[in-house]
Protein backbone atom coordinates (compact mmCIF):
# COMPACT_ATOMS: atom_id res chain seq x y z
CA UNK A 1 0.00 0.00 0.00
CA UNK A 2 1.42 3.35 -1.01
CA UNK A 3 1.99 6.24 1.36
CA UNK A 4 -0.84 8.22 -0.24
CA UNK A 5 -3.30 5.37 0.22
CA UNK A 6 -2.26 5.05 3.87
CA UNK A 7 -3.00 8.75 4.42
CA UNK A 8 -6.41 8.41 2.73
CA UNK A 9 -7.19 5.34 4.83
CA UNK A 10 -6.28 7.20 8.03
CA UNK A 11 -8.35 10.20 7.00
CA UNK A 12 -11.28 7.89 6.19
CA UNK A 13 -11.03 6.18 9.63
CA UNK A 14 -11.04 9.55 11.38
CA UNK A 15 -14.20 10.59 9.53
CA UNK A 16 -16.05 7.29 9.99
CA UNK A 17 -18.63 7.28 12.77
CA UNK A 18 -18.41 4.83 15.68
CA UNK A 19 -21.09 3.82 18.14
CA UNK A 20 -20.25 3.36 21.82
CA UNK A 21 -23.01 1.50 23.63
CA UNK A 22 -23.69 0.58 27.27
CA UNK A 23 -25.47 -2.81 27.43
CA UNK A 24 -27.02 -4.87 30.17
CA UNK A 25 -24.80 -7.95 30.37
CA UNK A 26 -27.62 -10.36 31.18
CA UNK A 27 -30.21 -9.18 28.67
CA UNK A 28 -27.99 -7.27 26.23
CA UNK A 29 -30.45 -4.37 26.47
CA UNK A 30 -28.91 -1.10 25.35
CA UNK A 31 -29.17 1.63 28.00
CA UNK A 32 -26.93 4.32 26.53
CA UNK A 33 -25.06 4.93 23.33
CA UNK A 34 -22.83 7.63 21.91
CA UNK A 35 -22.00 8.15 18.24
CA UNK A 36 -18.63 9.75 17.52
CA UNK A 37 -16.20 9.84 14.66
CA UNK A 38 -12.44 9.82 15.12
CA UNK A 39 -12.19 13.58 15.41
CA UNK A 40 -15.00 13.70 17.95
CA UNK A 41 -13.21 11.12 20.12
CA UNK A 42 -10.02 13.20 20.04
CA UNK A 43 -11.94 16.36 21.00
CA UNK A 44 -13.73 14.50 23.82
CA UNK A 45 -10.45 13.22 25.27
CA UNK A 46 -8.93 16.71 25.04
CA UNK A 47 -11.92 18.29 26.84
CA UNK A 48 -11.81 15.66 29.60
CA UNK A 49 -8.07 16.27 30.02
CA UNK A 50 -8.55 20.04 30.30
CA UNK A 51 -11.39 19.61 32.80
CA UNK A 52 -9.25 17.29 34.91
CA UNK A 53 -6.30 19.72 34.88
CA UNK A 54 -8.62 22.60 35.81
CA UNK A 55 -10.07 20.60 38.71
CA UNK A 56 -6.60 19.75 40.04
CA UNK A 57 -5.57 23.42 39.75
CA UNK A 58 -8.59 24.54 41.78
CA UNK A 59 -7.87 21.91 44.43
CA UNK A 60 -4.26 23.08 44.74
CA UNK A 61 -5.08 26.81 44.81
CA UNK A 62 -8.03 26.80 47.23
CA UNK A 63 -7.21 23.94 49.63
CA UNK A 64 -4.40 23.36 52.18
CA UNK A 65 -2.71 21.07 49.64
CA UNK A 66 -0.78 24.11 48.33
CA UNK A 67 1.10 24.30 51.64
CA UNK A 68 2.98 21.14 50.68
CA UNK A 69 4.27 22.61 47.42
CA UNK A 70 7.77 24.14 47.25
CA UNK A 71 7.80 27.93 47.67
CA UNK A 72 4.64 28.35 49.78
CA UNK A 73 6.24 27.66 53.18
CA UNK A 74 8.37 30.85 52.99
CA UNK A 75 5.25 32.99 52.44
CA UNK A 76 3.58 31.39 55.45
CA UNK A 77 6.66 32.06 57.59
CA UNK A 78 6.67 35.74 56.56
CA UNK A 79 2.95 36.03 57.37
CA UNK A 80 3.48 34.46 60.79
CA UNK A 81 6.27 36.94 61.61
CA UNK A 82 4.13 39.88 60.53
CA UNK A 83 1.17 38.63 62.56
CA UNK A 84 3.45 38.09 65.57
CA UNK A 85 4.71 41.68 65.29
CA UNK A 86 1.13 42.95 64.99
CA UNK A 87 0.01 40.98 68.06
CA UNK A 88 2.96 42.31 70.07
CA UNK A 89 2.08 45.89 69.07
CA UNK A 90 -1.60 45.36 69.95
CA UNK A 91 -0.62 43.93 73.34
CA UNK A 92 1.48 47.01 74.10
CA UNK A 93 -1.35 49.32 73.01
CA UNK A 94 -3.86 47.49 75.22
CA UNK A 95 -1.51 47.72 78.19
CA UNK A 96 -1.07 51.48 77.69
CA UNK A 97 -4.84 51.90 77.42
CA UNK A 98 -5.32 49.90 80.63
CA UNK A 99 -2.83 52.11 82.46
CA UNK A 100 -4.54 55.21 81.06
CA UNK A 101 -7.94 54.01 82.32
CA UNK A 102 -6.46 53.27 85.75
CA UNK A 103 -5.12 56.83 85.93
CA UNK A 104 -8.51 58.22 84.84
CA UNK A 105 -10.23 56.19 87.56
CA UNK A 106 -7.82 57.52 90.18
CA UNK A 107 -8.38 61.11 88.99
CA UNK A 108 -12.19 60.68 89.09
CA UNK A 109 -11.95 59.16 92.57
CA UNK A 110 -9.84 62.12 93.74
CA UNK A 111 -6.82 59.98 94.53
CA UNK A 112 -4.54 61.78 92.05
CA UNK A 113 -4.49 65.47 91.18
CA UNK A 114 -4.92 66.18 87.49
CA UNK A 115 -1.76 68.33 87.31
CA UNK A 116 0.39 65.38 88.41
CA UNK A 117 -0.70 63.05 85.62
CA UNK A 118 2.12 62.41 83.13
CA UNK A 119 2.16 60.66 79.76
CA UNK A 120 2.30 56.88 79.92
CA UNK A 121 5.54 56.70 77.96
CA UNK A 122 7.24 59.19 80.29
CA UNK A 123 5.95 57.40 83.38
CA UNK A 124 7.26 54.10 82.06
CA UNK A 125 10.70 55.56 81.37
CA UNK A 126 10.91 57.33 84.75
CA UNK A 127 9.81 54.19 86.63
CA UNK A 128 12.34 52.07 84.78
CA UNK A 129 15.18 54.53 85.45
CA UNK A 130 14.26 54.73 89.14
CA UNK A 131 14.34 50.93 89.44
CA UNK A 132 17.69 50.73 87.71
CA UNK A 133 19.13 53.52 89.87
CA UNK A 134 17.94 51.75 93.01
CA UNK A 135 19.51 48.52 91.78
CA UNK A 136 22.80 50.30 91.02
CA UNK A 137 22.85 51.90 94.48
CA UNK A 138 22.19 48.52 96.12
CA UNK A 139 24.99 46.97 94.05
CA UNK A 140 27.43 49.75 95.00
CA UNK A 141 26.52 49.37 98.69
CA UNK A 142 27.09 45.60 98.55
CA UNK A 143 30.49 46.06 96.90
CA UNK A 144 31.52 48.64 99.52
CA UNK A 145 30.54 46.28 102.35
CA UNK A 146 32.36 43.38 100.70
CA UNK A 147 35.55 45.42 100.23
CA UNK A 148 35.44 46.62 103.86
CA UNK A 149 35.08 43.04 105.07
CA UNK A 150 37.73 41.59 102.80
CA UNK A 151 40.18 44.52 102.67
CA UNK A 152 43.10 42.27 103.57
CA UNK A 153 42.60 40.23 100.38
CA UNK A 154 41.76 43.01 97.91
CA UNK A 155 45.09 42.63 96.15
CA UNK A 156 43.96 39.20 94.89
CA UNK A 157 41.05 40.65 92.95
CA UNK A 158 40.68 42.97 90.00
CA UNK A 159 39.40 46.46 90.67
CA UNK A 160 35.59 46.51 90.54
CA UNK A 161 34.00 49.21 88.37
CA UNK A 162 31.09 50.66 90.33
CA UNK A 163 29.92 52.92 87.49
CA UNK A 164 26.14 52.41 87.04
CA UNK A 165 25.23 50.38 83.96
CA UNK A 166 23.52 52.15 81.08
CA UNK A 167 19.82 51.46 80.65
CA UNK A 168 19.11 50.80 76.97
CA UNK A 169 15.61 51.18 75.54
CA UNK A 170 14.61 48.89 72.68
CA UNK A 171 14.35 50.76 69.37
CA UNK A 172 10.96 49.29 68.38
CA UNK A 173 8.48 46.55 69.18
CA UNK A 174 8.82 43.61 66.81
CA UNK A 175 10.44 40.30 65.94
CA UNK A 176 14.13 39.93 65.05
CA UNK A 177 14.47 38.48 61.54
CA UNK A 178 18.28 38.59 61.29
CA UNK A 179 20.82 38.80 64.09
CA UNK A 180 24.20 40.50 64.29
CA UNK A 181 26.96 38.63 62.38
CA UNK A 182 30.40 40.14 62.03
CA UNK A 183 31.54 37.24 59.83
CA UNK A 184 28.78 37.98 57.31
CA UNK A 185 29.45 41.75 57.61
CA UNK A 186 25.98 42.29 59.09
CA UNK A 187 26.70 44.92 61.74
CA UNK A 188 23.22 45.17 63.23
CA UNK A 189 19.86 43.43 63.62
CA UNK A 190 16.82 43.38 61.32
CA UNK A 191 13.51 43.84 63.19
CA UNK A 192 10.09 43.18 61.63
CA UNK A 193 7.67 45.71 63.12
CA UNK A 194 4.05 46.62 62.61
CA UNK A 195 3.31 49.40 60.15
CA UNK A 196 3.33 52.92 61.69
CA UNK A 197 5.31 51.60 64.69
CA UNK A 198 7.32 54.27 66.56
CA UNK A 199 11.12 54.16 66.48
CA UNK A 200 12.54 55.25 69.85
CA UNK A 201 15.99 56.37 70.94
CA UNK A 202 17.82 53.64 72.86
CA UNK A 203 19.69 56.22 74.98
CA UNK A 204 19.63 59.96 75.56
CA UNK A 205 21.69 61.81 72.99
CA UNK A 206 21.78 64.19 70.03
CA UNK A 207 20.60 63.68 66.44
CA UNK A 208 23.72 63.93 64.27
CA UNK A 209 22.42 62.59 60.95
CA UNK A 210 19.07 62.50 59.12
CA UNK A 211 19.29 61.39 55.49
CA UNK A 212 16.62 60.67 52.87
CA UNK A 213 17.50 57.44 51.05
CA UNK A 214 16.76 56.30 47.49
CA UNK A 215 14.05 53.83 48.57
CA UNK A 216 11.83 56.63 50.01
CA UNK A 217 13.12 55.93 53.53
CA UNK A 218 15.14 57.81 56.14
CA UNK A 219 18.30 56.83 58.01
CA UNK A 220 18.85 58.45 61.41
CA UNK A 221 21.93 58.48 63.65
CA UNK A 222 21.95 59.45 67.33
CA UNK A 223 25.21 60.23 69.15
CA UNK A 224 25.30 59.16 72.80
CA UNK A 225 28.20 59.46 75.25
CA UNK A 226 30.27 56.51 73.99
CA UNK A 227 27.72 55.01 71.63
CA UNK A 228 26.26 55.75 68.21
CA UNK A 229 22.87 54.23 67.30
CA UNK A 230 21.75 53.92 63.67
CA UNK A 231 18.15 53.45 62.50
CA UNK A 232 17.31 52.68 58.83
CA UNK A 233 14.12 52.22 56.71
CA UNK A 234 11.98 54.79 58.53
CA UNK A 235 9.24 56.39 56.40
CA UNK A 236 9.04 59.59 58.44
CA UNK A 237 11.63 61.39 60.58
CA UNK A 238 10.26 63.21 63.65
CA UNK A 239 13.54 64.93 64.56
CA UNK A 240 16.16 67.00 62.76
CA UNK A 241 19.93 67.26 63.09
CA UNK A 242 20.93 68.95 66.37
CA UNK A 243 17.81 67.95 68.33
CA UNK A 244 18.34 66.42 71.78
CA UNK A 245 16.38 63.27 72.57
CA UNK A 246 15.69 61.37 75.77
CA UNK A 247 15.77 57.64 76.35
CA UNK A 248 12.65 56.08 74.81
CA UNK A 249 11.62 59.23 72.93
CA UNK A 250 10.10 58.71 69.47
CA UNK A 251 12.39 59.86 66.66
CA UNK A 252 10.78 58.31 63.55
CA UNK A 253 7.91 56.16 62.24
CA UNK A 254 8.20 52.80 60.49
CA UNK A 255 6.54 51.73 57.24
CA UNK A 256 6.13 48.22 55.84
CA UNK A 257 9.88 47.51 55.63
CA UNK A 258 11.83 45.97 58.54
CA UNK A 259 13.92 48.21 60.78
CA UNK A 260 17.70 47.94 60.37
CA UNK A 261 19.26 48.86 63.72
CA UNK A 262 22.99 49.18 64.46
CA UNK A 263 24.85 50.06 67.66
CA UNK A 264 28.46 51.27 67.62
CA UNK A 265 30.80 51.86 70.56
CA UNK A 266 33.90 53.98 70.01
CA UNK A 267 33.90 53.18 66.28
CA UNK A 268 33.32 49.41 66.65
CA UNK A 269 30.03 47.66 65.91
CA UNK A 270 28.62 45.64 68.83
CA UNK A 271 25.79 43.12 69.00
CA UNK A 272 22.64 45.01 70.12
CA UNK A 273 21.14 41.82 71.57
CA UNK A 274 23.89 41.73 74.19
CA UNK A 275 22.85 45.03 75.77
CA UNK A 276 19.17 45.44 74.78
CA UNK A 277 16.25 43.22 75.77
CA UNK A 278 14.18 42.97 72.57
Amino acid sequence: MTEEKKKKSLWRRLREKYRISVLDESTLTEHLHVRLNGWGAIVLVAVLFLLTMGLFSLVILYTPVKNYLPGYSEDIRQQLMQESARVDSLGTTLELQRQYLDIVKQVVAGEVHTDTVQSLDSMYIITREQLLEAKSEATAEFIAQYEAKEKDNLQLFHVVNTTPMLSFFRPAHGVILQSFSEQEKRYGVTIQTAENENITAVLAGTIVHVNYEIGNTYSIMVQHTNYLSVYRNAVKALKKVGDSVQTGESIAIMGNQPLLFELWKEGKAINPEEVIAF
